[in-house]
């Protein structure tokens, strides 16, 4: 049996060299897809690297060009997960487009206009929907993006600020919500034996990232507080330009509104597609295979415990899809009977719909296709080497260290799900969650909860991260612009919560570290009300003519 290749970089600092590559060219380029593919490249090349003699290498061109494709581009594309969110993101795609052209969209848009009467009402009602769609990251992205780009241009809120209020109501919300895709993941990588579910819940209290960043985003709001380039992004969208940097996606064509179209032709089909959704993931985790016996309070306990274990045992992507496909059955169906659309309109929308979705379905792919590479140079096992080696010299900051390693690895990878993935089970290692003392079996939970928190907050900061392309895409903002306008945020919310983590490691107790993260975060942002008090008039109306689109 031939031996399996491990490249001469294996594990290694040169394995974080090809998405710093990416994400570097990125920021400077303003371009994503040769930045992406440059990444790529540059992996592919470290890991055909081979020694002739001595310290001579060489770079094996066709190997390296085999890995690109066959290891990277067309294996991510060959994964079943993969291919289910392309699929999902698809049929998300098509119902977006139904919705449009039944005139569902103008019309709540229309009536949201009347209803929400300001700026801040319209970015509260944004970072609602985003809390209540907690069923799964990607799922919330595009339908918030969807629902609520009506309102807020009506509201002339700039499509960065949109984006990022997306971004921070889905991997958030998720991470803290025990009935989503996302404790399904964790609970997925708790060791045997361990409730994975319960360690989930048990950490919500100490994930400081997630639930600082829901408060400083409804105070940001609240106050008018912009700074870095979201205050740009918002003086230019007052003035008319929503944008300031074009949106990778294709501008959209002038279409004569369906005067037939309600607000109940939105709002249906979304609430469809919700119910859907959590049908097709209970169905993927077994749910419905259950038999119930025994009294009425045994059956309800049945059901309930069913309910929780069918989502730590679902699989997403096939889920989303299921719920995808029957939100557009009955979004076709519905629209035929309202006669406000053939059956010839409905279906070219589904042409329009895969087309809307082809930028982020590309930025995607390459993005996973980066992550393979990552992978093939054990960028992985680098990290967790690092986190093995320091975890006995500096016990007491270790959360405030896995922390920040977490956001590290999160932000070179463009995975969250990876990164607590590869270092709960290390973190675990340190500390047993059934330590006789307490002391310790909480700071494990403390640590398992910084792992979650620095892969969500990595992941907010990284251009190639899956979830920050979804909420570009669900605002059709420019994917850079996106990001550089979040970052500022992402990253004063981090400081943050790194010293609440030191505070936690001391203390040990929830309720008193959360409280004072609560009050440095509170005093924190009227410290940025204070020091951006110029620019924090952006919510007032100007009385400049809009910019040129």
């Amino acid at each position: 049996m031939e031996a399996e290749f491990v490249p001469i970089l294996y594990n290694t600092f040169w394995a974080l060299i090809p998405p710093v590559v990416a994400i570097v060219l990125a920021l400077i380029t303003k371009e994503v897809y040769s930045s992406l593919f440059v990444g790529i490249v540059a992996g592919g090349l470290l890991y055909s690297l081979q020694p002739i003699s001595g310290n001579l290498y060489m770079i094996r061109p066709v190997a390296a060009l085999e890995h690109v494709f066959k290891g990277g581009i067309i294996k991510s594309l060959a994964d079943d997960y993969n291919v289910g969110i392309l699929v999902f993101l698809v049929f998300l795609g098509i119902i977006v487009a139904l919705m449009n052209k039944a005139g569902g969209s103008a019309a709540f848009g229309n009536w949201a206009s009347k209803h929400v009467k300001s700026r801040v009402g319209s970015q509260l009602a944004t970072i609602c929907l985003g809390v209540l769609i907690f069923i799964d990251d990607y799922f919330n992205c595009l339908t918030v993006g969807s629902v609520m780009r009506p309102v807020t241009d009506s509201k002339k809120i700039s499509r960065a600020k949109l984006a990022y209020l997306i971004d921070a109501t889905a991997a958030p919300v998720c991470i803290i919500a025990p009935v989503s895709s996302w404790a399904a993941a964790v609970s997925g990588f708790a060791p045997e034996g361990t409730n994975g579910i319960m360690l989930f819940i048990k950490a919500i209290p100490y994930n400081y990232y997630a639930i600082l960043t829901l408060l400083m985003m409804v105070l940001m709001v609240v106050f008018k507080i912009e700074f870095g380039p979201m205050a740009r992004h918002e003086k230019n969208a007052q003035k008319g330009d929503l944008f300031t940097v074009a949106p990778v996606v294709a501008k959209e064509e002038e279409t004569t509104v369906n005067k037939k179209g309600k607000v109940v032709d939105l709002v249906l089909p979304v609430v469809v597609l919700i119910i859907c959704c959590v049908l097709g993931m209970l169905h993927t985790g077994g749910f419905f295979d259950t038999v119930y016996s025994g009294s009425f309070a045994n059956r309800i306990a049945t059901f309930f415990r069913e309910f929780v274990n069918a989502f730590s045992n679902s699989d997403a992507s096939v889920g989303l899809a299921y719920g995808s496909f029957g939100g557009i059955v009955f979004t076709v169906v519905f629209y035929l009977l309202r006669r406000i659309m053939n059956f010839k309109e409905c279906m070219a929308c589904v042409e329009e719909g895969f087309k809307a979705m082809v930028p982020p379905m590309l930025i995607l792919t390459l993005a996973w296709s980066l992550k393979a590479m990552t992978d093939s140079l054990g960028a992985a096992e680098f990290v967790a080497g690092i986190v093995e080696r320091t975890q006995g010299q500096y016990i007491f900051i270790l959360p405030a260290v896995i922390f920040v390693i977490a956001c590290v690895l999160s932000f070179a990878t463009g995975t969250s799900w990876g990164t607590f993935g590869i270092l709960i089970p290390i973190t675990l290692k340190a500390f047993s969650l059934s330590d006789p003392d307490p002391s310790k079996s909480t700071l494990a939970i403390i640590c398992v909860s910084a792992c979650m928190a620095g892969a969500v907050c990595g992941d907010h900061c990284s251009p190639i991260s899956d979830t920050t392309i979804m909420s570009s895409a669900g605002a059709q903002c420019n994917h850079i612009a996106h990001v550089s306008t979040q970052l500022p945020y992402a990253l004063v919310c981090a400081g943050v919560s790194f010293i609440t983590y030191l505070v936690a490691a001391s203390v040990k107790n929830a309720a008193i570290s959360l409280l004072l993260g609560i009050c440095m975060m509170v005093g924190m942002v009227l410290l940025l009300k204070f020091v951006m008090k110029p620019d924090s008039d952006a919510s007032k109306p100007e009385t400049q003519k809009p910019a040129k689109e």
